[in-house]
């Protein structure tokens, strides 16, 4: 433990030496306040041990009065959990807390159950206090690694004497520069993003995009009518559709009123014939000429005489083939639709194109449970993800950390459940997590917190571009729920865009919410009603049985012997199909179940040690894997039973059972294929064996895995870092084309182990799925930040049918893959990122309050001077690239190389058309 000595202030001079108390009698009377410390966490050193590092934890008194050496708690959350919380046995874990007890401090839970990322810094005999304008460096051993800003300890807040606890601000420091600091092991040849480096890895040329081209997915085919083009005018333009079609022409209609001047009428009397759009089905549709109609394919044509036809297959083609025609709508249309000066017409190339999907699951999944988003930030992703063809979107409404959906019945999952905050025996919410609880709104049992997002990001207003300190000030939102007629009008605004909705409850592990939340109930209950307290219970508070997750739980899995456990999934399944059934046009399809992440057997034990297991004749005797088999058998039979298709993840065939059991119909969701954890192939085996499978593979369409490796990134890196390039590269049927490198940078070698897919097993990949995970998706900017642009990667990969052909290089240095990607990046910087700054919500029926633009990831530019001239590229070109010479305070247009041997620092970043910036970095100038 450092001390670092700072000129004492004036007025705590002043009031020691009157009332001449030394300064471990003042600490027992006073401390002080909260806003008066400061925090500054560091990370030190990767190199001291595998699978730890050192950081510190400054604090530094800037009050009048002393941090005693006694009756003071600092509580925070940390997904790199200190060392010295690890077993009595464990050599990290002695040596981490004979660490902290060197410094008289202990360093442990905070929570009475001991599970989950909730810590707390305590003083002990011989803690020296720290005085007025002190600082105290205290250093701490954590487990894993920290590569990136956002993985540092976050939401501290303090309690004096046992008092509710007041908020902390943090900061956070990492050099970038410092391999010890950035460096996970030595293994460890992933490079630290630099401009040089963006330079190098940025070689695709500024080129035109061929109208095929310039809409994400891009369209099947599409052939021009010689240079003629249609004059789409607002003022003369109608829509025309059957009342089959009645919800497709209210969509178009509304959105063209969002872009342009004008009524478009639905079925107007005597229209305009070349302004008219028509939309009819057909439902021998054949996109691809091989004799057998296309599910959701669509022809779309624009005539400069005949105006506008959009034919369907089905009412889902026409939906799409509006899309299409959405982003066919100049950028210029986009922009001026926001401003005073919306236009009144829109210029359209005159073609016929022919588009139908590849794969028909085309999704994604978005995790509400860690942090929760409200229901108008689920209806503009709805939005959004119907702009790109995507077809499902699935919702984590129940984790460990949060149950978001109002269950008639049981409302006990949302009083208890859909809250987290300062609750050590979690008696009315769950304790806090990442730091988040009630977000900067008070009800959490934390006092003081900061007022605004401004205040919690020290002063500064966040441009949610990368790390933003608001992260680990209590940023993020614990508490929230869905009601019931809230996910009515969900499923009703997916549905009307030809989205289906697929919640996921996972079980039997990642249980931790619901059963807190029947623990709860348990209470309420069980001094007037003993059979209702144990209703719905979900646990044996008998059973000793000890497990580690790998989220640091002890106490999330629901026990397989218990007849609550089955009352309870079957009143949740059945009121949810209660609502799904409310909802006219709201499709009925999958449920997913979970069955992911037990930890693995031995050491850990999951249900071993249930009396309750063993006085059930059902249970009694069975091993661990036996009675993952049984619940999962009896949990697919639930979910089936109400009407559901029950998906899975892939964790429930590979691992967790005995595997020799059939479960039944299970439509499994593959994400493991971590490179070098030997489950690469797996997805493939499994669709050789004749399951239907959906492919999230973690290392390419994994929204919340970083852009790359530097610590002003978001996101985690557990699979290593993902950018849109790596989704837009994904090959579903051969994945291992894409294991170059391992999360570390090095070489995936071969494993003869991998299976490859059969032409059969082809048939049954039946999708894709991009994946949000929302640890860090702490407010709708960042999670809009991780989602855009990768999503639109995931779009073109699931529902583009031809792949670039998987052949050497050519003499330019380019792989099929590479020239597709020059065309794709084209398409972004050109086409769809400008289109993303001015979109809108097609919000028919008025339900949000009007906005536009998605906060999309701006690409920082690459850099580089040599010779005293600088060179600057970019991502996706078309995006504007800017400079500074004096520090920021000026930026000039970046044209073509340019002399700044006169400057001594050297600044670059990245424009839209908005003028909305990507981070500023600086490039070397020697």
């Amino acid at each position: 433990m450092n001390k670092i000595k700072l000129p004492l202030k004036i007025l705590a001079v002043a009031l020691m030496s009157q009332l001449s108390i030394s300064n471990i009698a003042y600490a027992e009377t006073f401390h002080p306040n909260a806003n008066k410390l400061d925090l500054l966490w560091k990370v030190i050193d990767h190199d001291i041990g595998e699978n730890i590092f050192l950081g510190s934890l400054t604090i530094t008194n800037n009050g009048t009065e002393v941090l005693g050496d006694k009756d003071w708690s600092l509580y925070f959350s940390s997904v790199r959990p200190p060392a010295s919380v690890l077993p009595s046995d464990n050599i990290d874990g002695i040596n981490a807390r004979k660490q902290m007890l060197a410094q008289n401090v202990l360093l442990k839970n905070a929570d009475a159950a001991a599970s989950g990322d909730y810590f707390v810094l305590e003083p002990v005999t011989g803690f020296e206090p720290i005085l007025p304008g002190e600082s105290r460096e205290i250093m701490i051993t954590a487990q894993y690694w920290q590569m990136l800003k956002n993985d540092s300890p976050s939401g501290f807040h303090i309690s004096y004497n046992g008092k509710a606890p007041q908020a902390v601000s943090v900061g956070v420091m990492m050099d970038p520069s410092d391999p010890k600091q950035t460096r996970q092991s030595i293994h460890d040849n992933m490079p630290v993003q630099t401009a040089q480096l963006r330079f190098i890895e940025n070689n695709t040329e500024k080129s035109s995009v061929f109208v095929q081209h310039q809409v994400v997915p891009q369209i099947q085919t599409a052939e021009l009518t010689d240079g003629a083009f249609l004059t789409l005018l607002g003022w003369t333009a109608s829509i025309k559709a059957p009342e089959s079609l009645n919800k497709e022409a209210l969509y178009l209609q509304s959105a063209l009123k969002d872009l342009m001047k004008g009524a478009f009428p639905i079925n107007a009397t005597n229209p305009n014939v070349a302004g008219i759009i028509n939309l009819k089905i057909t439902p021998q549709l054949d996109i691809d000429a091989d004799g057998v109609a296309d599910n959701e394919g669509y022809k779309l044509e624009i005539d400069p005489f005949n105006g506008i036809t959009i034919e369907g297959k089905d009412a889902s083609g026409v939906f799409y083939g509006i899309q299409t025609l959405r982003q066919l709508i100049p950028n210029d249309v986009y922009q001026a639709s926001v401003s005073a000066n919306k236009m009144q017409h829109a210029v359209l190339p005159a073609m016929i194109s022919l588009d139908a999907p590849r794969f028909e699951y085309r999704g994604m999944m978005l995790d509400v449970a860690r942090n929760f988003q409200s229901k108008e930030t689920l209806l503009k992703l709805i939005d959004l993800l119907a702009y790109y063809k995507i077809n499902k979107f699935e919702i984590n409404v129940a984790n460990d950390e949060g149950w978001r959906i109002e269950i008639p019945g049981i409302p006990e999952l949302t009083e208890f459940g859909a809250k987290r905050g300062y609750d050590l025996n979690e008696t009315k919410m769950l304790h806090t997590f990442m730091g988040a609880s009630n977000g900067l709104l008070p009800g959490d049992g934390i006092e003081g917190k900061p007022e605004n997002i401004v205040e919690a990001n020290n002063g500064v207003k966040p441009d949610f571009q990368g790390f933003e300190v608001a992260q680990q000030n209590f940023l993020g939102q614990g508490w929230g729920y869905y009601t019931v007629d809230d996910f009515k009008d969900i499923l009703k605004y997916a549905a009307d865009r030809h989205i289906d909705v697929i919640l996921e409850y996972d079980f039997p592990a990642h249980a931790r919410a619901a059963i807190k939340s029947m623990e709860y109930r348990y209470n309420k209950y069980k001094d007037t009603d003993i059979v209702e307290a144990n209703r719905y219970r979900l646990i044996d508070p008998l059973d000793e049985s000890k497990y580690y997750t790998p989220q640091f739980y002890t106490d999330n899995i629901v026990n397989p012997s218990l007849d609550g456990t089955y009352a309870f999934l079957e009143k949740v399944i059945s009121e949810t199909k209660a609502m799904y059934d409310a909802v006219p046009g709201a499709e009925v399809t999958r449920l997913h179940g979970g069955g992911d992440e037990l930890p693995h057997l031995d050491p850990n034990e999951w249900w071993a040690k249930s009396p309750a297991i063993q006085q059930n004749p059902e249970t009694a005797g069975k091993t661990d894997a036996e009675l993952f088999d049984y619940f999962f058998t009896r949990w697919v039979s639930i979910i089936n039973l109400n009407g559901f298709k029950m998906a899975s993840w892939g964790d429930v065939l590979t691992h967790n059972g005995t595997g020799n059991i059939d479960y039944g119909e299970l439509y499994p969701i593959f994400w493991n294929n971590v490179w070098g954890w030997g489950n690469e192939h797996q997805s493939y085996a499994f669709a050789n064996k004749g399951y239907q499978v959906v492919l999230s593979h973690a290392t390419n369409l994994y929204f919340d895995l970083a852009y790359s490796k530097h610590p002003d990134e978001i996101g985690y890196h557990w699979a290593g870092y993902t950018d849109t390039k790596k989704a837009f590269e994904y090959r579903p049927f051969n994945i291992y084309a894409n294991g170059k490198t391992d999360k570390l940078g090095n070489p995936v070698e071969w494993n003869p182990n991998w299976v490859t897919l059969t032409d059969e097993g082809k048939k049954n990949i039946v999708g894709l799925q991009g994946q949000l995970f929302s640890e860090n998706a702490k407010s709708p900017e960042i999670m809009e930040y991780l989602v855009f642009p990768k999503l639109l990667g995931v779009a073109e990969r699931a529902w583009v049918t031809k792949m670039p052909a998987e052949l050497p290089i050519d003499q330019n240095g380019k792989s099929p893959m590479d020239q597709a990607w020059d065309t794709f990046s084209n398409t972004l910087g050109q086409h769809a990122l400008s289109k993303l700054e001015y979109i809108q919500p097609v919000d028919v029926y008025e339900q949000l309050t009007p906005q536009h633009g998605v906060n999309y990831r701006i690409p920082l530019p690459g850099a580089v001077v040599e010779a005293g001239v600088l060179n600057i590229n970019t991502r996706f070109p078309g995006l504007r690239s800017q400079y500074s010479l004096d520090g920021g305070q000026t930026w000039l247009p970046y044209y073509a190389p340019v002399k700044v041997s006169h400057a001594t620092i050297v600044k670059t970043r990245n424009i839209t058309v908005s003028g909305r910036s990507s981070r500023v970095e600086s490039v070397p100038n020697s």
